[in-house]
């Protein structure tokens, strides 16, 4: 029988769809094309801690239809307690596959966030490589929170533009808590994408492939901001770790006595 991403493995506090990179985005291509609300969450190590100490976005992010793995280390945790090869699926991936889905398909997207230098940027790359693909809109909200009056205005303003694919820049966790408010009021799939956008842009460099493979990539983008991401990645990992080998030691005595009473 083969996998779909309705299946679902927990990683910690994170229950994470099982798949290949090529059947998430022909689904997400599907959803978008018919207008469907859908939302989509590229899953990491801080995304699993936020989620761990915080009920309301681990809700969000759990609610979601496509909980995918982002992040090296939950691939490495899904064939330590599981046994199972997993595709990698990265925001920094799947936002340049989906445009050109988009393009080819006619699926019109929308840019939710960032700032709107960045924003602009976006959508100048756009037009220079997905010279075919329909941008319905782009919108940089305020850095506080909306307003009731505000979030109705966003969902009216995403819904006229008839854009299939809404790509949500606000950093995690608030966009999977944005998304997870969302959901189901706007015909569209939301992704959150996280720092993609400058990436694309042209702002922000990428890891090297190499890195990327070896599961380096936070080290990277930890030499590029130190000061903002030593705190996140001593204190995350470490928990991470943590929370992962009690897992692990639950998951395997739970292995046992289930081998114990059936035998």
């Amino acid at each position: 029988m083969s996998v779909t991403s309705k299946q679902r493995a927990t990683v910690i506090s994170l229950n994470l769809s099982l798949g290949n990179y090529q059947q998430f985005r022909e689904e997400i291509i599907m959803a978008a094309k018919a207008k469907q609300a859908g939302s989509v969450c590229f899953a990491n190590v801080h995304m699993t801690i936020e989620s761990k100490f915080n009920s309301n976005i681990a809700q969000a992010v759990n609610g979601a239809d496509w909980v995918l793995c982002d992040g090296v280390p939950l691939l490495w945790s899904m064939r330590w307690l599981y046994g199972i090869k997993q595709d990698r699926a990265t925001g920094l991936d799947m936002l340049p596959d989906l445009l050109q889905q988009a393009e080819e398909t006619g699926v019109s997207v929308f840019f939710y966030g960032s700032t709107p230098e960045i924003l602009q940027r976006t959508v100048e790359v756009c037009q220079q490589k997905y010279t075919k693909l329909t941008v319905a809109g782009t919108l940089s909200p305020p850095f506080r929170p909306l307003t009731p009056e505000e979030d109705q205005a966003v969902i009216e303003e995403i819904t006229r533009s008839g854009a299939g694919l809404v790509f949500v820049s606000l950093g995690c966790p608030k966009q999977e808590v944005w998304m997870g408010k969302m959901r189901g009021r706007i015909p569209a799939v939301l992704l959150g994408i996280g720092g993609a956008l400058p990436v694309l842009a042209g702002d922000v460099k990428r890891s090297p492939d190499w890195m990327q493979r070896a599961g380096l990539e936070w080290l990277f983008r930890f030499a590029q901001e130190p000061k903002r991401l030593f705190k996140r990645y001593a204190i995350t990992n470490s928990l991470y770790v943590w929370y992962l080998l009690r897992q692990f030691i639950s998951h395997t005595a739970y292995k046992k006595n289930n081998t114990a009473v059936q035998a």
